[in-house]
C-alpha cells in the first residue's frame, strides 16, 4: 500500500470538484450542489478561504479533507474546522480516513490551535464509530444553526 496525504493544487480542482459530487450523492443532498471549477478555484486558491488534502492511494486520488481556521473566544486559539472528509466507497477500511484526520490533527498542533471540530450526519452510524473509535465527543448540548445566503 502507498498512501500520500498531500496539499491540494490548482490542478486538482477537477478532482476536487468530482470528489464534492460523490460525496454530495453519498449524503443523498446532489441537489444542494453548485460547486463549479470556477468558484473552486476562485475561493480555494485565490482567496483561500480554505485548504483540502488530497489522499492518494498508489497515486490515484481517492479522498480528501476540507478544511478551515476559525476562532474560539474562549480559549483565545484558533481551531480547525474539518468541513467535509470523504473517501471513495472502494477505498474505505484502509485507514485513509484516519490518515487524513491525523494530518489535520498535525496542522492543528503546529498552528497551537485549541481544538478541531466537524459535524456528521446523524444516520452515518459508521462515521460516527469512527470519530468515537479516535476518542471524539458528540456535542450534547449545542445545536447547529445555518442562515443561507438568501436571508442575507
Amino acid at each position: 500500500m502507498s498512501l500520500y496525504i498531500r496539499e491540494a493544487e490548482k490542478k486538482d480542482i477537477p478532482v476536487i470538484l468530482a470528489l464534492i459530487k460523490e460525496l454530495a450523492h453519498f449524503e443523498k443532498l446532489s441537489n444542494e450542489v453548485f460547486a463549479t471549477e470556477e468558484l473552486l478555484a476562485h475561493n480555494l486558491f485565490e482567496h483561500q478561504y480554505a485548504k483540502i488534502l488530497i489522499a492518494e492511494y498508489n497515486n490515484v486520488p481517492v479522498g480528501q479533507a476540507l478544511y478551515f481556521f476559525n476562532f474560539s473566544t474562549f480559549l483565545s486559539k484558533p481551531g480547525i474546522y474539518l468541513e467535509d472528509i470523504y473517501i471513495k466507497p472502494d477505498y474505505r477500511g484502509k485507514g485513509i480516513g484516519k490518515a487524513l484526520l491525523k494530518k489535520i490533527i498535525e496542522i492543528a498542533k503546529e498552528k497551537k490551535c485549541g481544538r478541531v471540530e466537524w459535524s456528521v450526519l446523524k444516520w452515518n452510524k459508521s462515521a460516527i464509530d469512527f470519530y468515537l473509535s479516535l476518542g471524539a465527543k458528540p456535542l450534547e448540548d449545542w445545536s447547529i444553526f445555518r442562515l443561507k445566503q438568501e436571508h442575507f
